[in-house]
């Protein structure tokens, strides 16, 4: 098998590619800081959207349950108010600004309803030989049906001494109608109760809890502070060890500014001209983005004209391919895991299993260009096939390395390729991964990503619906975005201990295109010296400094 991009006789394929040293450290260092990194200010933005948006005006945050009702004399919350430890000391809990405001309205006319918080051993104590029902949890809506509160029951007296009448409540409030309850959490162990004011059996109540935190706004701050400079650290981090990687400028695979034989493509000014030949050399200006190496090569060819129309079925047309393809993820998957072993103990990738897989992410790569998130770039339908296909405008291919890191394949897979799952999780999957798992949980391609990429497709798919016209630009884009997803894919795979570039190589070759050869060299009997002429009084007619030599016209 070979590459179409990069010749696999010019990569490193003995792991030295990858980072090394210093290099590695960095990268691992900066891969385990990225996650709590991006947590952080994911959840500092969340807090402080939260501050700003979600708070009635008295500065609460609320939780509307579910209706309460119960059999038993009472309703209790033993372990879900405040539990702090007997060493937290008091003024912690001041300077939080911490407090809780409970709602109760009795749903049964004529019911005169009690809310009460207490410490944990005196309600304990209080309810001892009575029934009550504890909450315990509220049901996920997403499971279907309403949120309901879990009860756990306990059995007993079905009346209890009327709650009014005791004296070991830290905050109560009871009457007819709704009834509201604020206190300011301090430290200790802490239980609320709804019951009847009169202790009798039989409550149903529509409840709220709302949590009002002075500390909030400066934890989201703090938050927010600590995860720029963690993730910070780490993107600096991953870029030094990323950049171990990157070979010479002018190396194998790289762009170059240089035409045949090495020879600097110039820009001649049309004064330096003999005939059609340069007199000498300009500096530069032909300067093109250098691709990245890569042992993964990815080729697509815009294949107009394209149908108007046939990109809104072509998913339909596709489902024998969809079938298929995901029998062979689930057997990439077990060819991935017997690859692992083998390289773990002899460093190599069995060629068998290589070409196998090899021909999964040609399929894959193949449809996905044809139908989604590839780029609608065709309108030929692709074959059942694991080869190259070399006549399909959709290539892809992966160099053979002889040998792989044995201790790399421990890690690279799941740590170091995490920022690269970030990125491509925001590419194919608007936010998700790139790996979709089955719901035997094993790992499959989501040829039907959506994401970025799935939103560039659509506009390409809306320009041949109206215009009749795929932008070129756009379809660079897209097929540099899916080279990228490509090489992630093949490195977390083990096909490669090359680390993916964090660069985007946009166009439909793999190479770009050199410039122009240089022209020949002007021979020196088609330059004519000029004669030197006796100086002219300034001010003359004719005067002209710094003589140039004439050009022949022939």
């Amino acid at each position: 098998m070979t590459t179409t991009g990069v010749p696999s006789s010019d990569l490193d394929t003995t792991g030295r590619s990858h980072p090394a040293g210093r290099h590695l450290v960095a990268l691992v260092i900066g891969c385990l800081l990225i996650l709590p990194g991006v947590g952080l200010l994911l959840g500092g933005a969340g807090l402080a959207i939260t501050y700003a948006v979600a708070r009635d005006g008295a500065g609460y945050l609320i939780l509307t349950m579910p209706v309460l009702s119960s059999s038993s004399p009472a309703l209790t919350a033993e372990d879900a108010v405040v539990a702090t430890s007997s060493d937290v000391p008091s003024w912690v809990l001041d300077r939080l600004e911490f407090d809780i405001r409970m709602t109760a309205r009795p749903l049964a006319s004529g019911k005169t309803v009690f809310l009460g918080v207490a410490p944990a051993s005196s309600l304990t104590a209080y309810l001892g030989g009575v029934a009550h029902d504890q909450v315990v949890g509220i049901t996920d809506p997403r499971t279907g049906g309403e949120r309901t509160a879990v009860l756990r029951a306990t059995p007993g007296a079905d009346r209890a001494p009327a709650p009014t009448s005791q004296t070991f409540w830290t905050a109560a409030a009871t009457g007819p109608g709704q009834q509201q309850l604020t206190w300011r959490v301090s430290g200790g162990q802490w239980g609320a109760v709804i019951m009847n004011a009169d202790g009798s059996s039989g409550i149903a109540v529509a409840s709220s809890i709302g949590v009002r935190a002075g500390f909030l706004l400066p934890l989201a701050f703090l938050m927010l502070g600590v995860g720029i400079v963690v993730a910070g650290a780490a993107v600096a981090l991953i870029i030094i060890g990323a950049s171990g990687t990157r070979r010479p400028a002018g190396g194998p695979g790289a762009g170059s500014a240089t035409g045949t034989g090495g020879t600097p493509v110039v820009a001649v000014p049309p004064d330096r001209v003999v005939g059609d030949a340069p007199v000498a050399a300009a500096p530069s200006l032909w300067h093109p983005h250098p691709r990245a190496v890569s042992p993964v090569a990815l080729d697509a060819r815009l294949d107009e004209p394209l149908s108007r129309w046939l990109w809104l079925v072509k998913w339909f047309l596709a489902i024998p391919h969809f079938v298929v393809l995901g029998f062979l993820w689930l057997a990439f998957s077990v060819v991935s895991l017997v690859a692992f072993f083998a390289i773990l103990f002899t460093g190599r990738y069995p060629r068998g299993l290589f070409d196998f897989n090899v021909g999964v992410l040609q399929w894959s790569w193949r449809v996905s260009y044809y139908c989604s998130s590839g780029g609608l770039g065709t309108d030929r339908y692709p074959p059942f096939s694991l080869g190259p296909e070399p006549d399909y405008p959709a290539r892809l291919d992966v160099a053979y390395p002889q040998r792989l890191s044995r201790g790399l394949v421990l890690v690279k897979w799941w740590l170091l390729a995490i920022p690269h799952y970030l990125i491509v999780g925001l590419l194919v999957g608007g936010g998700t991964w790139a790996w979709n798992r089955t719901s035997q949980g094993n790992p499959r391609l989501d040829v039907m990503g959506g994401g970025i990429l799935g939103l560039l497709v659509l506009v390409a798919g809306l320009s041949l619906l109206f215009a009749g016209h795929y932008p070129r630009a756009l379809f660079d884009l897209v097929i540099g975005l899916n080279r990228w997803v490509y090489r992630v894919i093949a490195y977390a795979a083990l096909m490669t201990d090359v680390y993916p570039p964090f660069q985007l190589d946009e166009g439909g070759s793999e190479v770009l295109p050199g410039p122009p050869p240089p022209p020949p060299p002007v021979p020196a009997d088609r330059v004519e010296p000029v004669a030197q002429r006796p100086e002219q009084p300034v001010g003359q007619p004719g005067e002209r400094s710094g003589e140039q030599p004439r050009q022949l016209s022939g």
